[in-house]
């Protein structure tokens, strides 16, 4: 049995067929997404779509991630969030046009039965982004943190190497998980196109909206697999590149 943990999708339907191609899954392995399925690529209500069948055959876990929640909102009530659609909102929208009312509440449903993160067996942590609380997720006063918060990857990617972990100095909030696994800031950002690994951390998001590739990890072996380069496979859209 293989724990894989895939990043951010944006959109990029093609991109998650080949991954899912590479990946050869069964029946015996866990996928575990790590959120923003949406905005990006114009092929956003198909991810979605694919997501649910898959989930009907394999055992997948679903995050939601910060443009999932906009999605989410959009689906409820048809209010558009500004920031949302200068972001990826509206190309998701354009991809919901040959969907009916019925798929949308469908969609909504799963949007909504999404995790806001998972503890494994082996107190492996997997969410979007990160959270502030020192006592750990259970204990975290502002939700929006799971699917916002950028400081977890800055601590653990500036981490002192000198500081032992059993020091005082020693942040606690990557003491209380054996690994934590999100995605939400593109390694790109860092020059990198493979998954990043900080002390105990993995940001598993390879900027697959922007210039990137669509990562997954085996959470056991630590082997990554990559689709290829997301935007030459929509080379007449920009994907996020424009904002």
């Amino acid at each position: 049995m293989r724990t894989l943990a895939i990043g951010d999708i944006h959109g990029g339907l093609k991109a998650l067929k080949q991954l899912i191609e590479k990946l050869q899954i069964n029946t015996n392995d866990q996928l575990i997404f790590l959120g923003d399925y949406v905005d990006g690529w114009s092929d956003s209500a198909q991810v979605i779509q694919y997501l649910i069948t898959l989930s009907k055959t394999n055992d997948c876990i679903f995050i939601k991630g910060n443009h999932d929640v906009w999605c989410e909102q959009w689906l409820r009530t048809e209010d558009v969030n500004g920031v949302w659609f200068n972001h990826g909102g509206k190309e998701t929208i354009e991809s919901y046009e040959t969907f009916s009312e019925d798929d949308k509440k469908q969609h909504l449903y799963f949007f909504e039965d999404m995790q806001l993160y998972h503890i494994d067996d082996d107190n492996r942590l997997f969410l979007h982004a990160g959270f502030t609380s020192m006592h750990g997720v259970e204990r975290e006063l502002h939700k929006e943190n799971f699917y916002f918060d950028r400081t977890l990857l800055e601590m653990a990617l500036t981490m002192d190497s000198r500081i032992e972990k059993q020091s005082d100095l020693y942040p606690n909030r990557l003491k209380l998980y054996h690994e934590i696994y999100i995605g939400h800031t593109p390694t790109t950002n860092f020059n990198q196109d493979q998954p990043i690994q900080a002390i105990n951390l993995w940001d598993v998001d390879t900027g697959a909206a922007f210039t990137g590739k669509l990562s997954a990890i085996d959470v056991h072996t630590k082997k990554v697999y990559q689709s290829d380069i997301v935007k030459d496979l929509y080379p007449n859209e920009l994907g996020r590149n424009k904002q």
